[in-house]
């Protein structure tokens, strides 16, 4: 039995008896029913893992890295689909990991900035997938649209069982190597100065994200990756006091986003990937609205 059908089996003796206390008709479906509960713990795993990852992208000033890689990943699929794969992601983490060590290499040796890297690789992959897929791969299927924009009931066992161990690695190194991540973030030289290996950190770093934005394409598809890789940890960066407490409001903001989100398209019949990514930008700028409010209020008493 693979490791993910050992995880289902356990939670599902916890998410069962939720399901009728769920609001809806179709959104308990993700508490009862073997398929929805796979797409519901891979959900709420991604979230997870991107938003600690998300919070040092935004101090890194790398926000688009998640999008260029999501693009890179799309190209990687596309081949995995014209060459008959059973579980196109793996390619989709290939091309993924090559791509953004090459952008890190890059920017190390100040050849190119980041953005300037991320852009060619975001264009050239996403439209290499797309000219792949015209002459080989039949077009734009409803199995491609599944990878663009997201579709949860796509992932089977195969592709929970990547995802798991995407996280699972992901949080296990983050575990060990967060304060010299932290340290480099904050002052890059001063931490070399330290005899920190920043190099190896960062090469470390943009392997985990890549691996991370293969582990989000089935949730939220390439061209959403974004929302819930940055804008949770960006909500959270509004209202919170301190790094530690951005962590935190970054997982709450990310998983309301989720649930919230499987909600409303359970229940109106949208993309769950969209849906998510809409409730995301929402939440922003309700936050970014709220705060702006109370600082006019403070002013205007001051």
């Amino acid at each position: 039995m693979q490791l993910s059908e050992h995880l289902v089996e356990i939670l599902s003796n916890v998410l069962e008896p939720l399901g009728p206390l769920m609001p809806g008709e179709t959104f308990p479906a993700f508490f009862e029913l073997e398929m929805f509960q796979r797409a519901l713990i891979a959900a709420i795993l991604t979230t997870i893992v991107a938003g600690f990852y998300g919070s040092f992208l935004l101090m890194k000033n790398l926000a688009l890295m998640g999008d260029g890689l999501a693009h890179v990943s799309f190209g990687g699929v596309a081949v995995g689909i014209v060459l008959g794969a059973t579980a196109p992601l793996w390619y989709a983490l290939v091309f993924s990991l090559t791509a953004a060590l090459i952008i890190h290499e890059l920017q190390e040796r100040e050849l190119l900035t980041g953005d300037a890297s991320i852009a060619i690789f975001l264009t050239g992959m996403l439209a290499l997938g797309l000219v792949v897929l015209r002459i080989w791969g039949g077009g734009i299927t409803s199995d491609i649209e599944g990878y663009l924009f997201g579709n949860l009931l796509l992932i089977d066992y195969n592709d929970l069982d990547l995802i798991l161990y995407i996280s699972i690695f992901s949080l296990v190194t983050l575990y060990f190597l967060h304060d010299a991540l932290l340290a480099t973030t904050i002052d890059a030289i001063a931490a070399r100065v330290q005899g920190i290996p920043t190099r190896w950190i960062g090469l470390w770093f943009s392997a985990a994200v890549a691996a991370i934005v293969v582990s989000m394409v089935q949730v939220v598809g390439t061209l959403l990756v974004t929302a819930l890789l940055v804008t949770p940890a960006a909500t959270a960066q509004l209202v919170g006091r301190s790094f530690r407490s951005c962590m935190i409001l970054t997982q709450v903001f990310g998983l309301a986003s989720v649930i919230l989100g499987l909600y409303f398209s359970a229940e109106l019949e949208t993309g769950s990937g969209s849906m998510i990514a809409l409730i995301t930008a929402i939440m922003f700028a309700v936050v970014l609205i709220g705060r702006s409010a109370l600082q006019n209020s403070t002013q205007g008493k001051a």
